[in-house]
């Protein structure tokens, strides 16, 4: 499997429907549990159904046309019976219906909990890369899909079933030529039932396919409103929506006409049947091989048969779009993560000052190019790193390495000298915290989002994680306090005063290690004078990595990582390296560059490791009291990275 495929969402397209039961029955156990008792009640509710025709016939054949004349007892007793088959047939579809329902629900549950949870698992890449639409629509219409049909579909096939058989048995006991012809009457509705079911399946698919694209095109726009309407795009984005809704109207249209035929043969089979019942039952009848009870008997019996295999047609439709989903739904828990958890295996580190280091690491993305190369970097504890470069460079992508949310092609990052992949998550995100560019609000109070990562935190202590980042005079100027809704999103607050709510709750995780994507590049100069004063408390005793996008960023720390996007996507590091490490990764056609020549000989706070071999400057310095002082030279390297 290639890079690419391994972060594709599994659309289980190659999965038949008896595959794609057994998978389903492998997630969702709960489904499978029961089947024997539910079965038996479908049995004796077929079996109900059947004793009607028996006692018409026994009725009319015994109690009216017998030997003596009319037996009312006998008509009594056979009408007794037919209204005791009534009232059983309508016990075991209750009971029936009820245990289908539950355990449906039971196991659809299961496989909903188990595919949410997956989501969170999936990689990165395949989140970023399958429409929030389409992912959503599998994990909640698709498995709707799956609920009705299990629920209701379910029910009428194992009735459907069962109530063919035992008519098609008391056919033959009754008469085997007739029974003939009704078989012979169905025979190309079998025969062409396969292929049939094979285009439904394929078109069904498409269907489900083309909800979560139709649920996407419709999202968006309703997120983006702002947008459409700064724009004055209403009418191409309405236009978009419109094709999207017209491909679903198409590809539903052909899926349904493929169940019209189905639905038409099935209609035909009957009418077919019931004729040359009449027909052949008056022929046998004149000879004295048939009573006027048993065709009438047999009348009611194709009745049982055919109803079934019409209403087959329609389960069957059903089953073909449910299956759909339910491939879809088994293809996202499918889809392999590519960051493990290694659960109670995994190493529990303490808590405490931490050291990073990036030894040999390299990085891909699918089918692309190495963003990093060779990185081999040293974070000591307590330090303050700013990663810096042009976009492209792999800024996020080693923040992302950082905090184990993508895993390195090659080589390893080392958390206290243990390789991230073996410390299990709950220890990880105990010591690691990263605060993105936008930091995402729940719809909930600000006292629920603040203490998303740590619910046992009490409103005392949320009031102290304010103080401590100089911040309660905001929350007081709030107007309910913690209490306040802070809506979806967080658009009720304003960008800046979302990052502020970000600090606070990655202050109240009190981590070990934090990593920072430049928190004030989206705010107003008035609230960036807050976010730094809180960030300056927030940092303080904590190693730090900030993706800095700002001169200002880079200036305050203590240590500059600097990403260069060069040919063949080298990467450059400007940090304290490994012990006898001291390389730098410089292209050749590059070495003369005043401006390389600066960054590489006169500032003293940046170092690196490239090609083995090369020699490289000194390792950084420790970050001295109070603001830190640069040589001019210094100063021109570090402002060349934003030039």
């Amino acid at each position: 499997m290639s890079a690419a495929e391994a972060t594709r969402l599994d659309h289980g397209d190659d999965a038949g429907g008896l595959e794609t039961l057994k998978q389903g029955l492998r997630v969702s156990p709960e489904l499978g549990r029961g089947w024997g008792i539910t079965g038996l009640l479908a049995l004796t509710m077929t079996a109900g159904r059947i004793v009607v025709p028996i006692a018409v016939q026994q009725t009319i054949d015994k109690g009216l046309s017998g030997p003596g004349g009319p037996d009312m007892s006998f008509v009594a007793w056979m009408c007794l019976l037919c209204v005791g088959a009534v009232l059983i047939t309508g016990v075991a579809s209750y009971l029936t219906t009820v245990r289908l329902a539950k355990n449906s629900e039971r196991g659809l549950a299961t496989m909903r909990i188990k595919a949410f949870r997956h989501v969170h698992d999936l990689p990165v890449l395949t989140q970023s890369t399958e429409r929030r639409g389409a992912l959503v629509s599998r994990v909640t219409s698709d498995v709707d899909t799956v609920s009705q049909f299990l629920q209701f579909g379910g029910f009428i096939f194992l009735v459907s079933i069962g109530q063919m058989l035992l008519a098609t048995v008391v056919m033959f006991f009754y008469s085997w030529q007739l029974a003939l012809v009704v078989l012979i009457c169905f025979l190309p509705l079998f025969a062409s039932l396969k292929y049939l079911q094979r285009k439904m399946s394929a078109a069904y698919g498409v269907v489900r396919a083309k909800v979560g694209e139709m649920l996407s095109a419709i999202a968006e726009p309703v997120v983006g409103a702002q947008v459409v309407r700064a724009y004055a795009i209403e009418r191409r984005t309405q236009a978009r929506i419109d094709a999207s809704i017209e491909d679903y109207r198409r590809t539903a249209t052909r899926a349904q006409a493929i169940t019209g035929i189905t639905f038409s043969i099935g209609g035909l089979a009957a009418g077919l049947a019931n004729a040359g019942v009449l027909t052949a039952g008056v022929l046998l009848g004149v000879d004295g091989k048939a009573t006027l009870g048993e065709i009438l008997a047999f009348m009611f019996l194709v009745a049982l048969f055919s109803d079934p295999v019409q209403i087959a047609t329609q389960v069957l439709t059903d089953a073909q779009s449910a299956f759909a989903g339910w491939r879809r739904v088994l293809g996202v828990i499918a889809t392999p993560a590519d960051v493990v958890d290694p659960g109670e295996d995994g190493v529990t580190q303490a808590r405490g000052p931490v050291t990073v280091e990036f030894a040999d690491v390299n990085f891909a993305y699918p089918d692309g190019d190495l963003v990093l190369r060779d990185v081999d970097v040293r974070l000591e504890p307590h330090r303050r790193v700013a990663v810096v470069g042009e976009t492209g460079s792999g800024k996020t992508t080693f923040a992302k390495l950082l905090t184990r949310l993508m895993d390195p092609t090659s080589g390893a990052v080392l958390l206290d000298g243990v390789n991230a992949r073996e410390i299990s998550f709950s220890s990880l995100r105990e010591r690691v915290v990263m605060v993105p560019q936008d930091g995402y609000l729940f719809d909930s109070s600000l006292a629920e989002n603040v203490r998303f990562g740590r619910p046992e935190v009490t409103d005392a202590q949320l009031l102290d994680a304010f103080a401590d980042l100089g911040l309660t005079d905001w929350l007081e100027s709030l107007p309910d306090g913690l209490e306040s809704p802070v809506g979806q999103r967080g658009e009720s607050l304003s960008a800046g005063e979302r990052q502020l709510v970000a600090l606070v709750r990655a202050n109240i995780a009190d981590p070990d290690l934090l990593v920072l994507d430049e928190a004030t590049s989206a705010v107003d100069p008035g609230t960036e004078v807050r976010v730094n004063a809180a960030l300056e408390r927030l940092m303080a005793g904590r190693t730090s990595v900030t993706i800095a996008h700002r001169l200002s960023t880079a200036e305050a720390a203590d240590e500059v990582l600097d990403l260069r996007r060069w040919p063949r996507c080298r990467a450059r590091s400007a940090c304290r390296t490994r012990p006898g490490r001291r390389h730098l990764h410089r292209p050749s056609h590059q070495l003369d560059s005043p401006t390389l020549r600066s960054l590489n000989q006169s500032w003293t706070g940046l170092t690196g490791r490239g090609r083995k071999g090369a020699p490289g400057p000194s390792t950084c310095r420790a970050r001295p009291a109070g603001p830190i002082r640069r040589s001019a030279a210094d100063q021109v390297a570090l402002r060349a990275l934003f030039a």
